[in-house]
């Protein structure tokens, strides 16, 4: 199984006479990710140089033999990205965006736009995606400048990208003043997308229902917010600001003002130490938030970053077993599932990630 955007640059590949049980997917700058089940475990791994250039030698020699039967337009047009011009891929990413560092799972096909460059937080000591760059907003000509640059990099692929996601961190935290013509140049390049984007509890709660409402009659209409835990000890602990009591109210004003939420929640964070309580308070800011139809609950499976570990270590935190960590997504799941019907629950799994 093939697929490719419209340009004709491969997607994803499985191949069983290749690599069985693996499917390889490519991100616009050409990594490209491996994932397999291995003991009824899912296995996801990135490929080093060597394996790359096999994964695309092997995949343009399949695209070859498959054009030779079908005589496909777009299998033309796939074997003109040999495996050279796939690698040269990565300059023409460089050139329009920083890394982007992670997406909600829904959004990995969008229209990537970084209004903002980083955190303006970036101290958590679970996180590292955005330790590489000070926090900054992008001028209207250098934003302008950077949609042409990601325009020219999708060309015909944008087409598979129906949303835009306004990246990087929490660019959703911008005052409307500055958010608002930003948002609006977005749109004008990428037309007829709605707008999806990042937001911290902290900075969120800076705004009001109207200005929420103003933004989602700019186009915004999904917000994502990094919650992580309705336990607010174990939010101190992890350098996280806000509270569940932030997190209520702003997501009621995110609600008020008609727009769609995704809070995201870390099942295993805080270990055994914090593991009741977590699952405890995040049960009942679950039942607290005014979830409807067309929200999302994602559930994120933890993994070490930054100074967590270090701190973990000093504190004598011991991490949960995989199924200590599993019994409490299901345990949040069936919640959920009680006494949120309409709302979606899925999986985050940050190791899946790419754009």
């Amino acid at each position: 199984m093939l697929s490719f955007d419209a340009e004709g640059r491969w997607l994803t590949w499985f191949n069983p006479a290749f690599a069985p049980g693996t499917l390889y997917k490519r991100a616009l700058d050409s990594r490209v990710l491996g994932r397999r089940q291995v003991g009824g475990t899912r296995r996801r791994w990135p490929t080093d140089e060597a394996e790359q250039w096999q994964v695309l030698t092997a995949l343009w020699d399949t695209t070859a033999a498959a054009q030779a039967e079908l005589a496909s337009p777009l299998l033309g047009r796939a074997l003109d990205w040999t495996p050279a011009r796939l690698r040269a891929e990565r300059a023409r990413f460089a050139a329009a965006y920083a890394p982007v560092s992670i997406l909600p799972p829904d959004q990995y096909f969008a229209v990537v736009v970084q209004a903002t460059r980083g955190c303006s937080w970036n101290r958590c000591t679970f996180c590292t995606f955005y330790r590489d760059r000070p926090f900054s907003v992008q001028a209207p000509d250098a934003f302008a400048a950077h949609l042409q640059a990601v325009a020219e990099l999708l060309g015909e692929g944008a087409r598979l990208r129906r949303s835009i996601f306004l990246a990087d961190g929490n660019a959703l935290m911008l005052s409307n003043r500055k958010l608002l013509p930003l948002i609006a140049q977005a749109r004008a390049a990428f037309p007829g997308r709605e707008v999806h984007g990042f937001l911290d509890v902290f900075t969120g709660s800076r705004k009001t229902v109207a200005d929420w409402r103003e933004l989602r009659g700019a186009g915004v209409r999904r917000v994502y917010l990094g919650l992580e835990t309705g336990h607010d000890p174990l939010l101190a602990w992890l350098d996280k600001p806000g509270s569940a009591a932030q997190a209520t109210e702003l997501i009621h004003d995110l609600k008020a003002a008609g727009l769609n939420v995704a809070p995201i929640f870390m099942t295993g964070v805080g270990g055994q130490t914090y593991a009741a309580a977590h699952l405890a308070d995040t049960l009942r800011l679950l039942e607290r938030l005014p979830l409807s139809t067309g929200d999302l609950v994602y559930l994120s499976p933890f993994v070490e970053h930054g100074d967590y570990a270090a701190r973990a270590r000093e504190h004598g935190v011991l991490p949960l077993t995989i199924t200590e960590r599993e019994a409490q997504a299901a345990a949040l799941r069936e919640f959920l599932k009680t006494h949120k019907p309409g709302v979606q629950v899925a999986r985050y799994d940050i190791e899946e990630f790419l754009y």
